[in-house]
């Protein structure tokens, strides 16, 4: 060990990365006393032209919730919370005529890669757990020959927050759910234009937000008219060395990894400033220009920065080398787009 290393931070979060894992191994065993069963919380991934990245969680849901996989779909606000994630579950997934076996991550989170030979688009793959019924989940597959993507934020980019960041995550996961919150003005528009113009395009929406909060999201995006995307969200708790994931490290990781995964595809970058989506993107498009087709900051309101916290802008994007608009809605940023010629103009 470094001798400037604090040697008390590693064995703390050790000790409480164990305590979550005792204390869900508890609540799995009451659960399986009383009769409840496990199963899985499948989420819309993504693959290539022979494999597949496939995303879910398994999870003993609430007693009132426990009659399917639609009626997980259901669940929302403390009540996806509430849901027991198992650990190590094996799990059983049914893709391109094959089955697969594979086991889930200590808080119960897939996100495997198979092998798998499926047509461009949307297609179906079947998930299950201890010999449950089967649950059906979707993935993208991109085409050879696609050339363009979009990886958006989701908090403040396409989903109005407006809360203090210290209570957003709480307040976003245990209280609201889907019918109260708010889209951004025009984003929806924004990005259907733009998969209407790239036919066959990806879309991916890059969040920190904890996996529980993935029904709830997707029911948002259908709500408002988004377009269907993977969605690749990430899981609260403690790990080896820190007491809580990180987000910008959880962001970073997943567009280095979509760059290497879809090396022909540029993508254009959709964020908001009150988070570290500038920076983000500013360091992955000066690391990567050759994958990146554009960025698009949207800029909070005032009152929306105080919230957040404070701006987080980068304010020298010329090592970038990629276009790069900003405006405070989805309909000003289609305009910047369209100037720039990142989407077409209408034809008069």
């Amino acid at each position: 060990m470094s001798p400037s290393r604090d040697p008390e931070r590693p064995l703390k979060v050790l000790w409480l990365a164990r305590l979550e894992h005792r204390i869900n191994a508890w609540r799995e065993m009451w659960a399986r006393r009383s009769g409840r069963i496990p199963t899985v919380a499948a989420f819309p991934g993504y693959g290539g032209a022979d494999w597949v990245r496939v995303l879910g969680r398994v999870v003993i849901p609430p007693r009132a919730r426990e009659r399917g996989a639609g009626e997980y779909a259901g669940v929302r606000g403390w009540r996806s919370f509430a849901s027991v994630p198992i650990g190590f579950a094996r799990v059983t997934i049914s893709v391109d005529g094959a089955t697969h076996e594979v086991v889930a991550d200590r808080g119960g989170v897939i996100d495997t890669e198979i092998a798998a030979t499926l047509r461009p688009g949307w297609q179906s793959l079947r998930m299950s757990v201890e010999g449950g019924e089967p649950v059906e989940t979707r993935v993208f597959i991109v085409g050879r020959d696609t050339r363009f993507g979009v990886i958006s934020d989701v908090d403040d980019t396409v989903m109005v927050t407006a809360l203090p960041r210290p209570f957003l995550a709480a307040w976003n996961s245990f209280v609201i759910n889907e019918h109260a919150r708010q889209p951004v003005p025009g984003m929806s528009v924004l990005l259907e234009r733009l998969v209407r113009e790239h036919p066959g395009a990806p879309i991916v929406y890059l969040s920190t937000g904890a996996w529980n909060i993935a029904p709830t999201l997707a029911r948002f995006l259908r709500r408002h008219l988004f377009p269907a995307g993977a969605m690749l969200l990430t899981d609260w708790g403690p790990t080896h060395d820190r007491w809580f994931r990180s987000g910008k490290i959880h962001k970073s990781e997943n567009l280095e990894r979509l760059a290497a995964e879809f090396p022909d595809v540029k993508w254009l970058l959709i964020g908001d400033d009150g988070q570290h989506d500038d920076a983000i993107y500013t360091d992955f498009t000066s690391a990567h220009p050759d994958h990146v087709a554009g960025v698009a900051i949207r800029q909070l309101s005032p009152a929306e920065a105080v919230l957040a916290g404070g701006r987080t802008v980068v304010n020298n994007h010329a090592a970038a080398e990629v276009p790069w608009v900003t405006d405070g809605d989805g309909a000003g940023l289609l305009e910047k787009l369209q100037e720039l010629g990142l989407v077409e103009s209408p034809k008069h």
